[in-house]
Formats: C-alpha cells, sequence, structure tokens
C-alpha cells in the first residue's frame, strides 16, 4: 500500500526526541500554540508534519523548573518520506548509490520494515531541520502575539522565530549511547590509529568527518616531511645548497597530498552518498533583508536588495577597512622587530645565560599578539561580511574567507618575509618561524579544547547538584541531559580548524629550505590535535546538524595557493644562500635568470602532476557516469510515458467526437 503524507499520524505522545527548540521565556502562549500547530500540521495545510511536545509533562512542571523547553520529533515513515524528500543518496543492493526514494525503498542495501537504524540519527536532525527551515508562511501578515515581527508569503517561520528572539536556539540532542561507543573508538584511549571516519560521519555528517579524514590524512603525510627534515636539522644546518633537494621534494610532496586527498575525497562521499547528491536551490541566508519583491528566478516574493548598493558597501566601506588592518598588522610587526634589537642589544652587552633566554620573550610576545589580532579581526570580517546583506550563505562564506584568509596570512606571515628576503637574517628566520609555530600550536590546543572542557565541567558539576537536590520522583534523565547541552557553547562549523590547518601549512611549506624540522613539530602538534578536537566535539559544543559535502570545499583552492606561493619562496631563499652566490660571484642577473626558470620548471611540473593525477579514480569516474546514463534513460522514459498518454487521450476524444 502507498503511504502518503497525509496519512501519517502525528499525535503519538511517546517518542524518540531527536532535536530541542528553547523559546524565551516570556513568549505568549498564543505564540506557543501556533508554533505547535503548524509544526504538527499535515503537510498538505502547510506544516512539517512532525512530532511535538513540551520536554516537561504538567506533572513534572510541578516538580522542575520549567524552561520553555520543547522536543521535536518523527515517525520512521516521516523520516523516510522526508529522506526522498532532501534527495539522500544510499546505497543498493547492485552496490550502486542511487537517490532514496520511498517507493522502492526495498531496493536499498540495509532497507527492512521492522529496522528503524537504516537512516544514521546524524540524517535524521538533518531532515527535521530541513523541515523546520521550510516551514512557511502562508496568509499571516505577523507572528501571533508579536505584531513587529511581520511575515510575508515564503517567508521561513523559523529563520523569522530566531531573528525575532522569540526562539532562542534549535539544536539536536545527542544520542548518549552512540556517543559513548565512539568515545571508546576514536580518542578515550590514547594510541596511534586510524580515526572511525564512518562512525564519525554517522555521527556527526559528512563536513565533520571531512574535516577529520583531512586532518589524519594531512598528519600521515607529515611524516615523510619530518624524516627528511630531521638529518637536515642536525647534520647540515648552514649548508643552504644542500637543501635544493629537500625544498625539491617539499614542492613535489605539496602538490602529490593536494591530488591524491581529491581522489581519497571522491572515494569517502561517493560511499557515503554525498558526491552523487543533487544541490538543493539556495534560499536567502537568516541574515539578509531587503525591500519585498518577486524573485525572477522562482517566482516567489522575498527581500530583494541591490547588487550596486552591496558592492558600494564592499568597495566603499569593508576593502578600506581590510587595508587599514593589514596596515596596522604591518605596524606591530615593526614594533617586533624593535623588540628584537632591544633584546639582542641587551645580549650583547650582558652576554649571560638570562639574557640569551630573553632573545626569545619578543617572538613569544608577538605571536601571543598575531593569535589575539587573529581573532579580533575575525569579529570585525563577520560583522562587515553580514553588513555586506549577501543574499546566499554560500557567498557570504565565500567573502568571509577571503577576507580571513587574506589577513591571516599576512598578519603570520609578513614578519618571516621581511626577515627573510629584507633583513636577510637566516638564524632570525628560523628563531622566529619555531618560536610563531610552537606558541601558535600551544595556544590554539589551550583556547579551543581545553579551556572550554574545563568550563563545561564545572557547569555539569552545578547543574547535577541542582537537579539531585531537587529529590524528584520522576525521571530526570532527559531533563537534565537538555538542560547540559542547551549551555554548552555552538560549534560554528570547521572555519577555525581548516584555518589553524592552513596556517601551518604555511609554516611547514613556505620555508622548509631553513627551518626543515617545522614538518616534525606539526606532526606531534596533530597527534593531539586529532583527540583535543574529538573532544571539543563529544563533550564542549553541542551536537551540530549534519550537513552534507562532497569536498572540503573552497580550502582546497586555498591550500593549493599557499603550495603555489611556497615554490616561489623556497626558490628565491636557495637563490640567496651564499653557497648558490658564491657559483656566480660577478654577474647577479644571471643568478636571477636561474631562479626564475627554476621556479618556473617547478611551478609546471607541479601543474604537470595536478593534471596528470585525476581527481576522481577510474572506477568513481565511471560509476558516476553509470549514474548519469541512467537518469537520462528515466528522464526518455518519462517522456515517452507522457507522451503516451497524451496520443492516447487525443485518441479517445477523437473517438467521442467521431461517435
Amino acid at each position: 500500500m502507498r503511504v502518503t503524507l497525509s496519512s501519517l499520524d502525528t499525535c503519538e505522545s511517546s517518542f524518540t526526541p531527536l532535536v530541542v527548540i528553547e523559546l524565551a521565556q516570556d513568549v505568549k502562549d498564543e505564540t506557543k500554540e501556533w508554533l505547535k500547530n503548524r509544526i504538527i500540521a499535515k503537510k498538505k495545510d502547510g506544516g512539517a508534519q512532525l512530532l511535538f511536545r513540551p520536554l516537561l509533562n504538567k506533572y513534572e512542571k510541578e516538580t522542575l523548573e520549567n524552561q520553555n523547553l520543547y522536543v521535536v520529533g518523527a515517525s520512521n515513515v516521516r523520516l523516510l518520506l522526508g529522506a526522498e524528500a532532501v534527495g539522500l543518496v544510499k546505497e543498493c543492493t547492485d552496490a550502486a548509490m542511487r537517490a532514496f526514494t520511498y517507493g522502492t525503498r526495498h531496493n536499498f542495501k540495509g532497507f527492512h520494515d521492522n529496522n528503524n537504524n537504516f537512516l544514521t540519527m546524524a540524517e535524521c536532525q538533518f531532515i527535521i531541520k530541513h523541515e523546520l527551515e521550510n516551514l512557511r508562511a502562508r496568509d499571516e501578515k505577523m507572528i501571533p502575539g508579536y505584531p513587529q515581527a511581520k511575515l510575508y508569503p515564503g517567508k521561513s517561520l523559523m529563520r523569522r522565530l530566531l531573528t525575532s528572539g522569540i526562539v532562542t536556539q534549535v539544536f539536536p540532542l545527542h544520542d548518549t549511547e552512540a556517543l559513548k561507543k565512539l568515545e571508546d573508538t576514536w580518542y578515550t584511549r590514547f594510541a596511534l590509529k586510524y580515526q572511525p571516519i564512518d562512525s564519525i560521519r554517522g555521527y556527526f555528517g559528512e563536513t565533520i568527518a571531512l574535516y577529520f579524514g583531512f586532518l589524519e590524512y594531512f598528519t600521515f603525510a607529515l611524516i615523510p616531511m619530518a624524516i627528511i627534515g630531521l638529518p637536515y636539522y642536525l647534520f647540515v644546518w648552514e649548508d643552504y645548497d644542500k637543501y635544493v633537494i629537500f625544498a625539491s621534494f617539499n614542492l613535489i610532496w605539496s602538490t602529490v597530498i593536494l591530488e591524491v586527498w581529491k581522489r581519497g575525497c571522491a572515494n569517502m562521499t561517493y560511499r557515503w552518498g554525498t558526491l552523487v547528491m543533487k544541490r538543493q536551490f539556495e534560499e536567502p541566508r537568516p541574515g539578509f533583508h531587503g525591500v519585498l519583491g518577486i524573485n525572477s528566478v522562482t517566482g516567489r516574493e522575498e527581500p530583494l536588495y541591490s547588487s550596486y548598493k552591496r558592492q558600494l558597501r564592499i568597495y566603499l566601506v569593508s576593502l578600506p577597512f581590510v587595508c587599514l588592518c593589514l596596515y596596522f598588522s604591518l605596524y606591530v610587526m615593526m614594533i617586533y622587530f624593535d623588540m628584537e634589537d632591544w633584546a639582542l642589544s641587551l645580549h650583547e652587552d650582558s652576554g649571560s645565560e638570562w639574557t640569551s633566554l630573553l632573545l626569545y620573550v619578543p617572538s613569544i610576545i608577538y605571536a601571543v599578539v598575531i593569535e589575539i589580532m587573529n581573532r579580533l579581526y575575525r569579529y570585525a570580517a563577520e560583522f562587515l561580511t553580514s553588513w555586506e546583506n549577501h543574499r546566499l550563505e554560500s557567498a557570504y562564506q565565500n567573502h568571509l574567507v577571503l577576507k580571513v584568509l587574506v589577513f591571516n596570512f599576512l598578519n603570520c606571515f609578513a614578519s618571516l618575509f621581511y626577515i627573510a628576503f629584507v633583513l636577510k637574517d637566516m638564524k632570525l628566520l628560523r628563531q622566529s618561524l619555531a618560536t610563531l609555530l610552537i606558541t601558535s600550536q600551544i595556544l590554539n590546543q589551550v583556547v579551543e579544547s581545553l579551556l572550554p572542557y574545563w568550563l563545561q565541567r564545572k557547569y555539569c558539576a552545578r547543574v547535577k547538584r541542582k537537579v539531585q537536590a531537587l529529590k524528584s520522583d520522576v525521571d530526570t534523565t532527559l531533563y537534565e541531559q537538555v538542560l547540559l547541552e542547551k549551555e554548552m557553547g555552538t560549534y560554528l562549523g570547521t572555519f577555525d580548524d581548516y584555518l589553524e590547518l592552513f596556517l601551518q601549512f604555511g609554516y611547514v611549506s613556505l620555508f622548509s629550505c631553513v627551518y626543515p624540522l617545522a614538518a616534525a613539530f606539526a606532526v606531534l602538534n596533530n597527534f593531539t590535535e586529532v583527540n583535543s578536537d574529538a573532544l571539543k566535539m563529544c563533550r564542549v559544543f553541542k551536537r551540530p546538524f549534519s550537513e552534507p559535502s562532497a569536498s572540503i570545499g573552497v580550502w582546497q583552492l586555498a591550500f593549493e595557493t599557499m603550495s603555489v606561493i611556497s615554490v616561489v619562496t623556497n626558490c628565491a631563499l636557495i637563490g640567496m644562500s651564499p653557497q648558490v652566490n658564491a657559483v656566480f660571484p660577478e654577474s647577479k642577473t644571471d643568478l636571477v635568470l636561474i631562479v626564475v626558470a627554476v621556479e618556473h620548471a617547478l611551478l609546471a611540473l607541479k601543474f604537470i602532476l595536478a593534471f596528470a593525477i585525476p581527481d576522481k579514480p577510474r572506477h568513481i569516474q565511471q560509476k558516476l557516469a553509470r549514474l548519469e546514463f541512467e537518469s537520462l534513460e528515466a528522464l526518455k522514459q518519462q517522456q515517452m510515458k507522457l507522451v503516451a498518454e497524451n496520443l492516447k487521450e487525443e485518441c479517445q476524444e477523437d473517438r467521442k467526437e467521431a461517435t
């Protein structure tokens, strides 16, 4: 029998809570009732047709503190129909990946009518998020009880509720049993082993799984660099001509690892189904505002904002502000060099062991200042990018990434370029590079994971004492869990994590011929980074909603750009070495021409390697081609069926006219 959305029951009193909605404390009863009715209403009536109830029942509200918390879930059939609506791709019994449809559900591997685990919990929560975000205003002009919260046909209700402060947050719940199993196989037992990437994907979704997959891959890819760099550091420190081999290996290495990652990423995302998942039409981002009008593409009523005004904001405000921040960063850099001169003169005057330690103080202070400036600039960049009023989330992210990368690159590496190519002090360059790398790694570990974990532990202890003091005879397990999770920090995405790896990649690749030990420090850091990031995801932050991803996105281009810059810097450093200069004692022009020629040859080799290594393995290309062929054939059959039906109707009309 065909199951339709209209036949589903949305009044189940007991269901597995998947998502929590927290309302503001002073929300009016009519607003609560309206929201409940819209969530549980049938799809044909403009609802989400989900299961919805308060966290506390009537008796529990008298015993426990009411927090205006509600839980949302869905029946198994509703989730399967939702999986079809969002275009989830699953493996079929013939090992092919196809878009899931409820009508052909028995053709998919692992599906049984009594199996509620066909969809992962992350996928279930993604479906519920999709349904809540697609609750749209119909004929309402405002949110009941809040005349200032205006609505228009097609506006996302959940986004309006969030921006109006009526809903304070919406977040997915942790599955305590599944989380414990994941932790046991992931980070609780410190050992050199591969991460359970598929389990991470099943619990947190593809975006986070891809980050941890890339972190693991990048860490193992650094090991050859670390092994080769150690003897160079120990035995031939000042012989820069011998670093030509090491630098050449570095340049080939940086190209090969990025190309091989593309292939590994394609394998993973094909297995997960996101590589062949159809891209959804992008809706306006929540913060987008403008004058109501008709979208010429969709025909829907939505806010419209002139791209001309946006460009004016970008070029007349954002660009000058970014340039001002870059100038300030260079000004701070010059203060750092003044501190270096002061420490060096003090050491030369006294020559004691204490003053020799003082030589590292300016670099440590500068490294701390760099981290502070990066974080402050990040807030300013987010504010500016939001003020630019981009319609799509992808456009917002691209502009934010560009702003942050430009500033972070200059802020972190400008001093190193200045030391290398202006001061030409290789000893100071090694010292500064080592100090910046090690200090930034320690600060990131403390600020991102250890400090938030310590604060979260203190809050957990307070909540447990508070719940135990109630001495209620009701089961407070879920109540305590929701209370703990709602106060956790919100994970803002993988942006900062990728940025940290990007800067680390720069420290390793840009000046490899001067400080080959950088790769070894990066490997040591990343082995602990895997565990601290895992701890952060499981115990520090709320569980994030799953987001389907087919790649690491714009960060692939960022890493490739860094590898191109590293070719230029390493060739220039080798060309500046005394040993290479001794070969051309009279004509510096010949030296420059040879360095430029070598740099162009290495860049050419780099691009040849990138072209020669396919982004997708051959078997993945064949499977994708097969899927495209099947979809075209299905479209042809559908068109032929429509033509046949039209011909049949025309024949029937002709017969009626003839009779």
